[in-house]
């Protein structure tokens, strides 16, 4: 095979690599955007949402028998989606008990509107939720076993007998399901009532309040939804990526990277950013050593910030 060969197909497997991974950072970006773009809450405990929806999806795949009756393929998307649930009645459990707490009417007017104690309750949500995670599972890597994380489909060859790419099944099942979460998400955001209702709580909750919203109400299924996706994209990256109670740490810079990168407060651009840091983040392999992935990321980011400073599909505001 001659070099420019093995160069294509090495620049064509990052490619396709790119797809894959950006799209389930996307949905990660897309479950943080939620929440902030409704709430304008820094959730620093979002990674640990996303490290339960991990152990919930490992939970309903084995204890529950979901990859025993469905087999790998349907186990494993049924489990995510389940993990989804699950996430969603933690978060609506959790945000009357402590987030609403510090967000909404009760907040606002107080210094920095809340940011403050928002963040200092996320952060030690976060350290809580992680150390729970510790004590209950213990701090053995795990993983949902199936045979579709070790195998993948042969696309190839390109010309002639060379160029041959690969296609690992548990990471194009991860991205079928992410495409439909992600389209259904948007449809809902855009064309339901109640999409509507968190939009309007989104760009001003006090006229919101005077039109009869009630904006706690909305902040609160935000939040559960913004959990839900979150865990769902967990359970998808639990079949491939071996994964333990402070997993958190290593997505969370990922998914404020991409929600700031797309724009903050766009849920579409959330998504286009979580997809961007996928493309940089696996194709600077072809030139850069595994360990500088990360730097490779926030050097296109900073770029980005100097040349559009509200993100990709952020909109630029005018302050007094």
């Amino acid at each position: 095979m001659s070099s420019n060969m093995i160069l294509l197909e090495s620049v064509l497997q990052a490619l396709l690599t790119s797809l894959l991974v950006g799209g389930i950072y996307g949905l990660l970006c897309v479950g943080l955007g939620l929440i902030f773009s409704v709430m304008r809450v820094i959730n620093f405990a979002q990674g640990e949402f996303m490290m339960i929806g991990m152990y919930a999806a490992l939970l309903f795949f084995d204890t529950f028998g979901f990859g025993r009756v469905l087999g790998d393929w349907g186990g494993l998307a049924a489990s995510a989606l389940a993990a989804g649930g699950a996430l969603y009645l933690f978060a609506s459990l959790l945000h009357p008990a402590l987030l609403a707490r510090v967000t909404g009417s009760r907040v606002t007017g107080t210094e920095g509107d809340g940011h403050y104690p928002q963040l200092t309750l996320t952060l030690g949500l976060s350290l809580v939720l992680a150390n729970g995670g510790l004590v209950l599972f213990g701090s053995s890597p795990q993983t949902i076993r199936t045979a579709l994380s070790s195998s993948a489909w042969t696309i190839g060859p390109l010309v002639g007998d060379d160029g041959l790419l690969f296609l690992n099944k548990a990471r194009t099942l991860a991205f079928v399901v992410t495409a439909v979460v992600v389209a259904i998400v948007a449809l809902f955001i855009t064309r339901t009532r109640s999409g509507k209702i968190l939009r309007a709580a989104a760009d001003n909750a006090e006229a919101a309040t005077y039109m009869g919203i009630d904006v706690t109400r909305a902040h609160r299924f935000a939040f559960a939804l913004g959990a839900a996706v979150t865990g769902i994209a967990g359970g998808l990256i639990a079949s491939y990526y071996p994964f333990q109670p402070y997993v958190g740490v290593e997505f969370v810079v990922i998914m404020y990277a991409g929600v700031v990168l797309g724009g903050m407060g766009s849920i579409k651009g959330a998504f286009w950013g979580g997809l961007i840091i996928g493309l940089v983040q696996q194709m600077s392999t072809l030139v850069l050593p595994v360990q500088l992935q990360n730097s490779a990321i926030f050097v296109v980011f900073l770029l980005v910030m100097l040349l559009r400073p509200q993100g990709l599909f952020g909109k630029s505001v005018d302050r007094a």
